[in-house]
């Protein structure tokens, strides 16, 4: 397995005003990570965590680019007794000449990888030894079928919102229009994310 060192975040080259350039946009695929209990084989939700992004970097043909800073956060709505929440955003890269993946496929093959690390669903927003979520697949607006794109709950999130803010600066909600800064500017600030130290 590749160590962290080797998938942590990398630098974002930025257009002259602080955005990701357009070629790019229409190229990323942005995954929300998160975990809050233990996988199977006993690894942390921070291990499984990490774990996941070895084996995105190459799934569907799409490349690893960044990973974000690892965050603390509470369950998102509040569940009495549920442990904290690892969370990250992993950015993805179609290849030069590559296309876009099936969004449908793409779903499928994450929820491929959440069962693999014992993900179960006896209730909504039940805790999860991983959560990967598709949060924007190219821009792509697709009301349905699963999954929606953008993801229709991301502007609400902070714990999702921070860490893409961290692979993906400037980028543009699909449909809102509103970069994830003015997104994040717009939340109330409680129950911030706390960085974990690596």
């Amino acid at each position: 397995m590749a160590s962290l060192s080797k998938c942590g975040s990398k630098l974002i080259r930025k257009d002259n005003r602080g955005k990701l350039p357009s070629r790019k946009r229409k190229n990323i695929i942005l995954i929300a990570l998160g975990a809050n209990l233990p996988a199977p084989d006993g690894a942390s939700p921070l291990e499984t965590c990490r774990r996941a992004t070895v084996v995105l970097d190459g799934l569907m043909g799409l490349r690893l680019v960044a990973i974000s800073q690892w965050y603390s956060t509470i369950p998102v709505p509040p569940l009495p007794g549920a442990p904290c929440y690892v969370n990250g955003v992993a950015r993805l890269e179609v290849p030069a000449g590559g296309k876009l993946p099936d969004p449908a496929a793409l779903l499928g093959a994450l929820q491929a990888l959440e069962q693999r690390a014992g993900r179960e669903r006896p209730f909504p927003n039940a805790p999860r030894s991983l959560d990967l979520d598709l949060i924007d697949c190219g821009g792509m607006v697709r009301p349905g079928p699963d999954p929606v794109l953008p993801h229709p709950r991301a502007h609400l999130r902070r714990f999702v919102l921070q860490p893409l803010a961290d692979v993906a600066p400037g980028w543009r909600h699909p449909v809102l229009g509103r970069s994830v800064e003015a997104l994040l500017a717009a939340l109330p600030e409680v129950d911030l994310p706390r960085p974990i130290g690596e």
